[in-house]
């Protein structure tokens, strides 16, 4: 990760209908990987993710077109999962696969929600920042995390997989409350106190709520 330890800049998120969600990502490729610009991407994309209080960010919400989402993420046992990974690809799963329904919202759609059902286990395989090699397997709620992100990477946003009424439903959800999630967004940017990227932070450690809007 980047050794800057300056206030990073929080960038904007975008949302629901702009061009660079519903479109395939650029792969990461030689020129990005151990790049100083990829490095202040991440750190920019964590402080972002806390100050919106989400558990994953990938690039495209923050209008950049490269396969790459970072997380901080608990799974069903409260294990905190924190890392980013690049050109994600989620393994196939069997016919049969255990799908749990939980509440799904998405920093890109302000203040909805709605109930998906995802697979209970997913396999991620792709590459650091150094272009190393990774594999992530999630169980539970980081398991939806890791799914939902490299759906966005693919183009495809949490309310692609709903049904029209309930699409429906997220929509008017998030035109009554945007203006509230705004505001709250800006109170925390305000607030933040960055010591640096959590990344490699043991799990037990608490300083993402030192960072995040109390």
């Amino acid at each position: 990760m980047s050794d800057l330890r300056e206030r990073p800049t929080i960038l904007r998120i975008t949302e629901i209908g702009e061009q660079i969600l519903h479109r395939p990502c650029r792969p990461a490729g030689a020129e990005d990987f151990g790049s100083p610009e990829l490095a202040r991407l991440i750190e920019e994309m964590f402080a972002t993710m806390y100050v919106a209080d989400g558990a994953g960010l990938a690039a495209n919400q923050v209008d950049v077109d490269l396969r790459l989402f970072v997380y901080d993420c608990p799974d069903d046992d409260g294990v905190r999962h924190v890392g980013h990974l690049l050109n994600p690809v989620v393994e196939p799963q069997a016919p049969g696969r255990r799908l749990i329904e939980d509440n799904e919202g998405c920093l890109s759609v302000p203040g909805a929600h709605a109930t998906l059902a995802r697979p209970a286990h997913a396999v991620v395989r792709g590459f650091d920042q150094h272009g190393n090699p990774r594999t992530i397997t999630g169980t539970g709620y980081f398991a939806r995390c890791l799914q939902h992100e490299t759906d966005h990477l693919n183009g495809h946003i949490y309310v692609d997989r709903l049904a029209k009424r309930d699409r429906k439903d997220v929509l008017r959800q998030s035109a009554d409350r945007r203006a509230d999630v705004f505001a709250e967004r800006a109170v925390a940017a305000d607030r933040l106190n960055w010591p640096g990227p959590m990344e490699g932070c043991d799990p037990s450690c608490g300083c993402r709520r030192a960072e995040s809007p109390a």
